[in-house]
């Protein structure tokens, strides 16, 4: 294994009582974590004191696909949670270093929105706000904003594109020292230094100014999830960081040669972005031990359950008419859901000749991330042969159950890493973005700055002196 001079990044991926689909009843877990406000302060601070860089809470803005069964539905212990923004508002308030990574949808909101709700996070926390782009993949969304079905895929990223602009441009309102705040003058801010975004494109038309001052970090941490090739391609252009799943070595070191290499046609570079695909640890004493902990989670699996999780991918195909132990329905060639996420179940099912049930079985704990079961050196071996392989940058921790699948990779995991000089003993610094390595950005309207005028030429908005 070859030396890199660069430390693991590690993100804390919660999702109420844990990953896996049937984490509530595990006979450890906090059944009730979704609106458990304690639940996620103490495992945030769990990860703080582990020194990682964020967590991350995934996020939708609907309840059940026409697809899903009431009783599938009724055995889903994740369905009620708190909105992302407004809980990491109350845990930035109890924590100091860890950042908080939300995904809200361009799809189902409007940018200034967005921009102001994240803006006040990162002042809120002092730093620490990183929004997960998303473009939604579910009908059940649709129905909940005057829509009758989902945008079409290459609607929603282009919708996308220019929503991640947008935001962007309302980002740099105001330069970093526009506030003078002189109360023997009388001027509260410099007028030269505030900027109007006036925009107006094929999805939005929005004037601005923000009102919210530039954040401490410039703007937010800016993260994205999609694999497909629109998704691909507005990473290398936006994103900072990037979650993405894969089953296999070779599959994660293709991704992460491809989306590297996109960055230079956007004068970036492959510094400026961090690629964390999610794992999920199953950890034990001995091989032995953490196979029956992982076939523990299998067995509490309703077939009703794991086939809904299924039939999402099949694009909301009821598959409870099939053969459980028979090969899986044919897959769809395409989707209007996740592309990306077609694809790597399909892959997996053909490879290792799956049926219906193991099919779902599979996914039923990571959805089709990167599941090791193992001892703790075991585990810590793996991340670090993905680490300095040209494989990722880190990686998204996806704890089977919570608190305790937690607990263990913090208390068993970490400290290899760390003894290894894989993962650091202290916070860099006092920021998201500088936790991560990642560069302050430059206000894109600011006037005298070389590279301040080299990122406004990248983008496509234009800005007047405010009138």
């Amino acid at each position: 294994m070859s030396k890199r001079k660069e430390q693991i990044r590690l993100g804390a991926f919660l999702q109420a009582t844990g990953h896996h689909v049937a984490s509530w009843r595990h006979p450890q877990a906090d059944a009730d974590a979704g609106l458990n406000f304690e639940h996620y302060k103490a495992v945030t601070q769990l990860a703080e004191r582990a020194k990682f860089d964020a967590i991350f809470l995934a996020d939708g803005v609907g309840v059940r696909d026409r697809s899903t069964s009431v009783e599938a539905l009724s055995r889903n212990g994740k369905l009620a949670t708190f909105e992302p923004l407004t809980l990491f508002s109350a845990l930035s308030a109890v924590t100091e270093h860890i950042g908080f990574i939300a995904t809200a949808s361009t799809s189902y909101n409007e940018p200034y929105h967005l921009a102001r709700q994240f803006a006040s996070l990162d002042w809120l926390s002092d730093g620490r706000a990183g929004w997960n782009v998303v473009t939604s993949g579910t009908e059940a969304e649709a129905l909940n904003f005057n829509r009758e079905k989902h945008f079409e895929h290459a609607n929603r990223y282009e919708r996308a594109d220019e929503f991640v602009d947008v935001v962007g441009g309302l980002w740099d309102s105001w330069e970093d020292d526009a506030f003078k705040i002189d109360k023997e003058s009388g001027v509260f801010f410099d007028q030269d230094k505030l900027h109007v975004l006036n925009h107006k494109g094929t999805h939005f038309s929005v004037k601005g100014p923000l009102n919210v001052a530039r954040t401490p970090q410039g703007h937010p941490v800016i993260v994205q999830a999609g694999a497909s090739e629109p998704g691909k391609e507005l990473a290398a252009r936006t994103a900072e960081v990037i979650f993405t799943a894969w089953q296999t070595l070779e599959e994660a070191q293709a991704f992460y040669a491809d989306v590297k290499g996109r960055l230079t046609k956007f004068g970036r570079t492959p510094d400026q972005l961090k690629v964390m695909p999610g794992v999920f640890p199953v950890i034990g004493k001995t091989q032995e031990e953490a196979e029956a902990k992982y076939q523990l989670l299998q067995q509490l699996i309703h077939p009703s359950v794991g086939l809904a999780l299924l039939g999402g991918v099949y694009g909301g195909k009821d598959l409870s008419s099939f053969e459980l132990d028979a090969p899986p329905p044919p897959f769809p060639d395409d989707t209007n859901g996740s592309k990306s996420r077609l694809k790597l179940v399909r892959d997996l099912a053909e490879r290792e000749g799956l049926t219906l049930r193991q099919l779902y079985e599979r996914i039923a704990g990571a959805r089709g991330h990167w599941t090791v079961v193992g001892t703790p050196e075991h585990i810590a071996d793996q991340l670090q042969l993905w680490f300095e392989n040209g494989a990722a940058d880190g990686f998204n921790v996806m704890p089977p159950w919570l608190p305790g699948g937690l607990e263990e990779f913090v208390e068993h995991v970490v400290p290899i890493l760390q003894q290894r000089g894989l993962f650091r003993t202290e916070y860099e610094g006092s920021t998201l973005r500088e936790n991560l390595g990642l560069p302050y950005p430059h206000n894109r309207f600011a006037k005298g700055d070389a590279a301040a005028t080299a990122a406004a030429a990248a983008q496509p908005e234009t800005a007047s002196a405010v009138a």
